[in-house]
């Protein structure tokens, strides 16, 4: 089986660098972009598994980015993980609402997001 990929859209650095260990450590491949234009490039690119998705980032949203994927049949099946340290019942529902497959609010229990992956990713427990 195939090493599955991530994207990791975050823009702040110390965040980026968590997340960066925490799902190489895991076992997959990772890019890690920090602007929405980036992330829409790295996307041309190479089609990843699942696109983890902070909702506030410079140029466009994760929102927004996140409905241009479900849009695009060429990147029909990505799977999508929001993250935003807003996290209220409202930006809950948007992010569901613009094709999210699953949202987080920070801070959040590295665990947590390891389990949220490997469920998005059909790949259980580790």
């Amino acid at each position: 089986m195939s090493q599955k990929s991530v994207l990791l859209v975050e823009d702040e650095d110390n965040i980026a660098l968590a997340l960066t260990h925490l799902i190489g450590r895991a076992g997959y491949a990772l890019r890690r972009v920090a602007s929405g234009n980036a992330a829409l490039d790295a996307l041309a690119e190479a089609r990843p598994d699942l696109v983890v998705l902070d909702v506030m980032l410079p140029e466009r949203s994760g929102y927004e980015i996140c409905q241009l994927i479900r849009r695009d049949a060429a990147l029909n099946g990505i799977k999508v993980l929001m993250i935003t340290a807003s996290g209220g019942a409202a930006e809950r529902r948007k992010g569901l609402a613009a094709g999210a497959d699953a949202f987080m609010t920070k801070p959040f229990a590295m665990a947590d997001l390891t389990a949220q992956i490997h469920a998005l990713l059909g790949e259980g427990t580790p």
